[in-house]
């Protein structure tokens, strides 16, 4: 019987933890190997519903490292090949696609992403690497579900986000992503997992979603809407950035409060005090009844 595994290959936003330039608090406890923080690399998820063929949702920066980390998704018996049988993209951010190069040594996939997404790659050459006749791309219209390898079926949904952040200041494209960012919903034998590293807010059909899921991840990148801007690292607002923060009256630990399954915060931006293991933001989550992604989590369903 098909049983719908998860694992958290990656569970940090952009940058990871520490990022590479970063002194703030949290960082600099990763850096020194404080035990209270443990080192994180950029969101990605691989998922199974037999076992056997995997899928990643979203290919980091750091995919390289993820799959020398991660036993199942490295070769087996043949002196070439892959259990990774496909790549399911939520959006065209450099943390979701920038990893597709580590996988361009010709090994037969299936890539899966909406049109703007798969446009943004075409008009890339660099990501020609992914030789066509070997990495066949496929579209995939929100609201529509797709069979994956292995039993598995997914379905996109519209998350509010933002343009990826190179296409900000090109006015001709710019419209074209500002509907793109997306979520995924993942199935197998009965079970449901949302997988949503990237929300503006909660939109109404997102409510239905995530209150039927059996496992939701959910955006966990800031906890406080001016973070940026206190940690002294930057001056937008998580709101600006796509990014609906965790706490205060607004926040997503408030708003999801009706969510009844496993609840996991993730992709967590470097600045976020709840990576500190005692910290009162921690606290405040765990006591929602929220657990906080680690990379290697395993998720069943």
């Amino acid at each position: 019987m098909a049983r719908l595994t998860a694992l958290v290959l990656g569970s940090a936003a952009g940058g990871g933890v520490p990022q590479w330039n970063c002194a703030c608090p949290v960082c600099r406890l990763a850096r020194t190997s404080d035990a209270r923080v443990s080192p994180r690399t950029q969101a990605s998820l691989a998922v199974t519903a037999d076992g056997t063929n995997w899928v990643l949702i979203n290919a980091s920066p750091d995919l390289g490292q993820q799959i020398r980390q991660t036993k199942a998704l490295q070769p087996r018996s043949a002196v070439r090949g892959s259990p990774i049988k496909a790549v399911l993209l939520t959006g065209a951010e450099i943390d979701q696609i920038a990893g597709l190069l580590t996988l361009r040594e010709r090994e037969p996939l299936r890539l899966y992403a909406s049109a703007a997404v798969l446009a943004a790659l075409s008009e890339n050459p660099v990501f020609n690497a992914l030789a066509p006749e070997v990495v066949t791309r496929s579209v995939v219209e929100p609201g529509t579900a797709v069979a994956l390898p292995g039993a598995l079926s997914a379905e996109l949904f519209a998350a509010p986000g933002k343009t990826p952040l190179y296409y900000e200041n090109v006015p001709a494209t710019k419209s074209s992503f500002e509907d793109s960012n997306a979520g995924v919903e993942l199935s197998a034998g009965g079970a449901r997992l949302l997988y949503v590293p990237g929300a503006a807010h909660i939109t109404a059909s997102m409510r239905e979603r995530l209150a039927h899921a059996d496992a939701v991840l959910f955006d966990g990148t800031f906890f406080r809407d001016d973070e940026m801007s206190k940690t002294g690292v930057g001056t937008r607002i998580a709101s600006a950035m796509g990014h609906m923060p965790i706490g205060g009256e607004g926040g997503s630990l408030a708003a999801l409060h009706f969510v009844g399954g496993r609840r996991i915060y993730v992709h967590i931006n470097n600045t976020n005090p709840m990576l500190i293991e005692g910290s009162a933001e921690r606290a405040e989550v765990e006591r929602a009844g929220w657990e906080i992604a680690a990379d290697g989590m395993e998720i069943g369903l």
